[in-house]
Formats: structure tokens, sequence, C-alpha cells
């Protein structure tokens, strides 16, 4: 078995060429921009860790990790021109250097070279790959909406935005994971079970990504603190400390929602850190990452071959960026 950064260089030293023409040059510049901005590679790699979990890795294994790079990608680049967000993973955004009608398209391109990609896989299990990764592609739009959606909405519990969570972030990881179970040979129930771990730790990990939009270090976070307060997302944070905040407190914090003075992110912070929602949220993030170990427990596979998987749990969970 090998470790996720093992993988992590195995993936990138076949992902690392041009995927696309020299022109136009204003189209295929600006898709491979944000494909150039390091990243940890996370889903692509769960796709061979699905594999290896149960079989040796095959070539399609590749095929069908570098489609959901790019579509995650895709997936980033419009919803940065939405959130209008200036930075990912600390530099600019592809529709900050290359204007939003060329981001757009940058990313329509990367989705059909995803497809180009599964199309070149065994037909063994091509359509159950297929039908996944359509699926799973069809809710991250769906949660994406959702998303947008709750920004126009005053309440939101928190049933539905985990919902939302789990369509928008967490479905490719777990797809991710089954995607390489699929093509490593992995019966239902093991697919199944594998699916549940990455969706709980999927949901997990949008705990810690909320919590570090407020609380991280942008050093290391490598985006703008306070991003989503500014936006008025409907956070795990947000929601929580609505839920729990005396009357003056949700005046204060919902006269703060209703514009983007200079203080709000400082305003809205001491609201979440008076009401707790910082430590209620670490708490939240291991309850997740507990339920996820326990459906990576489930598989029918040697313990010692899920270590990797528990592996990259944790550092997702223990990270600071």
């Amino acid at each position: 078995m090998h470790s996720f950064k093992e993988l992590s260089a195995l993936f990138e030293a076949q992902f690392n060429s041009r995927h696309f023409p020299q022109t136009p040059s204003n189209l295929y510049n600006a898709a491979t921009h944000i494909l150039q901005i390091p990243g940890k590679r996370i889903r692509p790699v769960a796709v061979l860790m699905g594999n290896e979990l149960f079989d040796d890795i095959v070539d399609d294994a590749y095929k069908v990790a570098n489609a959901v790079e790019l579509f995650h990608n895709f997936s980033l680049i419009h919803d940065d021109i939405m959130d209008k967000a200036p930075l990912r993973r600390g530099l600019p955004t592809v529709h900050m250097n290359h204007g939003e009608n060329a981001a757009l398209l940058a990313g329509d391109v990367m989705l059909v070279k995803a497809y180009q990609y599964l199309a070149q896989i065994n037909t063994a299990y091509m359509p159950a790959v297929l039908n996944l990764f359509s699926k799973t592609a069809t809710q991250v739009c769906e949660g994406q909406q959702i998303d947008m959606d709750f920004e126009k909405r005053t309440e939101v519990s928190l049933e539905e935005y985990v919902e939302m969570i789990t369509l928008k972030t967490s479905v490719l990881l777990a797809a991710s994971l089954q995607l390489g179970a699929i093509v490593g040979g992995a019966r239902g129930n093991n697919q199944q079970h594998l699916y549940e771990f990455g969706k709980k730790l999927g949901i997990a990990f949008q705990v810690q990504d909320d919590y570090l939009d407020c609380f991280g270090d942008p050093q290391k976070f490598g985006k703008q603190v306070g991003g989503d307060i500014l936006a008025n997302k409907k956070t795990f944070l947000m929601i929580h400390t609505l839920q729990v905040a005396n009357t003056e407190q949700k005046e204060v914090l919902e006269s703060l929602l209703q514009n983007n003075a200079a203080d709000k992110v400082e305003k809205v912070l001491a609201l979440y850190k008076n009401c707790n929602a910082d430590t209620w949220a670490q708490h939240l993030k291991e309850k997740y990452f507990n339920e996820a170990l326990q459906h990576l427990e489930d598989v029918a596979v040697l313990s010692t071959r899920k270590q990797e998987l528990k592996n990259l749990a944790m550092y997702l969970l223990q990270r600071e960026h």
C-alpha cells in the first residue's frame, strides 16, 4: 500500500502536463492557470487509494483521477466567480487574472475534457463509473445553487446546511473513493461503506473549512479571512450562533449581516466566540470524523490495507490550510 504522499507524487507525475491546446490562448491559458496553482490533489489521489484498497492500481484509475481533478477545478473556477473570490490557494483566482468570460469558458472546457478521459476506460465498468461521476457532478451543482439560495434566506437549519455541504463538498470525495473501488473490483457493500466514509469525512472537512475561514491563519489557509462572513454565508458557525444567541446578540448579528461595515468580520467573530461557536464546531467535526472511521472499519478488507486511508483522514482533519 502506498501512502498519500507517494500516490500524490505518482498522480502529479502523469497529471503535470498540458491538457489543452495552445490556441485560443485566452481560453486554454485560463484553464491551465488553476491547474498550475499548487494543490493537495486530495480527490484524485482518493481515487487511487480507493482502487488500491482492493487491488493493485490499474491504469484506468489514473484516467478517472484526471477526470475528477479536472471536474473539481471546473467547479472551483465557477464557484470563485459566483463568490467574487479574489484568491484561491493564496493566488489570484482565474477570473481575476483572465476575466470572467474566459474563466467561464475555461471551466466548461475542463468539464468536457474530464468526460474525454472517462471515455478511455475499460468498457466493463465504464457504465458504473459514468453513472456515478455524472450523478456526483449534478449533485455538486445542486449544492452550489442551494448555497447561493441560502444567502437570500434569514434562517437556515443545521439539517439543511448539512445537506447542502454534503452535495457541494462531501459527495465528490465520497465518489472519488467509490470510483477507485469500482475500477479496483470492489463489490457493492464495500463500495457503499467506502462512499459513506468519504461522505462523513467530507462533512467533517467542511466543518473544519468553515472554522478556518474565520479562525485560521490567512498565510497558511490561503484565503481571505472572514470571506464567508462578508458573503453572508450560512456556515456551521453562523447557524449555531443564530440558534444559541440571546435576543441582543441576535439583533447585533442580524444588523451586521445587512451591511459590509469595515469592522463587520471582527464583530461577527467576537459574537461567534461569545456564543462558543468555535468550540462547538470542533466537537461537531469530531462527531462526523468518528462516524467516518466506523464506516471504514466496516469495509471487508484487512485492517492493514485501511491504514493509509486512516492516515489521510487524520491529515485532513488536522490541517491548518
